[in-house]
């Protein structure tokens, strides 16, 4: 008798871990390979056509994926137009200067020509991140597919997620801890700022109303002229690039600016001066291959995290607009 109680408790166990399971299945790599083969193919391509038009288009797509994924769910919610009832991430402090959200666009209508309603924007925002690496210079990384697209914006919890430029070197390494990612993956992925430029805004309390003693003199005059108003006007094209050596390439080249004190943030002067992450800066500024072991794994972690899948969420039509509003 006893026997008979196990096997039905038995089967009812594996019952409710099938169910679980096809209703929350896991990213898989190719997920489309039957639903739309020439998928991930679309993707590439036009990222290589927008990036040989556009060149800046490929920072973008890189940092759509830390701000999207980083705040609670990898699901397309930063590509959400504000509405009424709700903000939009892209409209928050955090996600100053971010831009070429109408470029996913232009990918989302290349991939539904092909396959209507198939391909998730959420997909189409990692996917196009993983190809804007590799037009950069950077590491193809092999990435799974199968989110799905949420409904709603996060504006509301953002800051709570996401770290600022000027936050502690404790609070940076513990919001990716959350996620996580460990220190050697913190370091790797601050490496982003290799390529692109950072607007004065982020920058003038490093220089006004006196030049932080901690930046490099050598790199001081560069960054006055190229911010030279103490409130800079946030439309303003006012920047400086990250990386004035290779500002168009992600290389390990970031690591030894910084180790030089010719970070242009906070952030990137604490990553290169604070003992638990100074030891992995000097390891990537020797090595572009350990620098892009750890970037490849810390961008797979954050690309997986928390996804929608299986019935959760939806497979927007436009990707700046949840289906019920489209």
């Amino acid at each position: 008798m006893a026997s008979k109680h196990i096997f039905f408790f038995a089967i009812l166990f594996f019952s409710a871990v099938t169910v679980f399971a096809e209703e929350n299945p896991s990213l898989v790599m190719d997920y489309y390979k039957d639903t739309c083969p020439q998928a991930e193919e679309i993707i590439k391509e036009q990222v290589k056509l927008l990036y040989k038009r556009h060149k800046n288009t490929a920072f973008s797509w890189l940092r759509n994926i830390f701000h999207d994924c980083f705040v609670e769910s990898c699901d397309a919610s930063l590509l959400l137009d504000s509405t009424r009832r709700m903000l939009s991430e892209k409209e928050t402090d955090r996600s100053f200067g971010m831009r070429n959200f109408r470029y996913i666009e232009t990918i989302k209508e290349a991939v539904e020509r092909e396959c209507p309603g198939v391909v998730s924007c959420a997909d189409i925002l990692v996917l196009s991140g993983r190809d804007g690496i590799v037009a950069l210079g950077g590491p193809h990384i092999p990435l799974k597919t199968g989110r799905r697209d949420g409904r709603k914006s996060r504006a509301d919890i953002l800051e709570q997620h996401l770290p600022d430029h000027n936050e502690s070197m404790s609070v940076v390494l513990e919001r990716f801890a959350n996620i996580g990612i460990n220190t050697p993956g913190v370091v790797a992925l601050l490496g982003s700022h290799s390529v692109g430029r950072t607007h004065c805004v982020k920058l003038v309390h490093r220089l006004y109303p006196e030049v932080d003693p901690q930046l490099n003199p050598e790199h001081v005059p560069h960054m006055l002229k190229k911010c030279p108003d103490p409130i800079p006007d946030p439309k303003a094209v006012q920047y400086v690039r990250n990386d004035r050596g290779t500002p168009m390439v992600l290389d390990n080249n970031y690591y030894r600016n910084i180790l030089d004190n010719k970070g242009l943030m906070l952030v990137d002067h604490q990553l290169a001066m604070d003992k638990r992450t100074k030891p992995y800066v000097k390891k990537m500024a020797k090595s572009q291959n350990y620098f892009f072991k750890e970037f490849a794994r810390a961008i797979t972690i954050l690309s997986e995290n928390n996804p929608l899948t299986g019935t959760k969420g939806e497979i927007r039509k436009q990707c700046n607009l949840s289906n019920k509003l489209h």
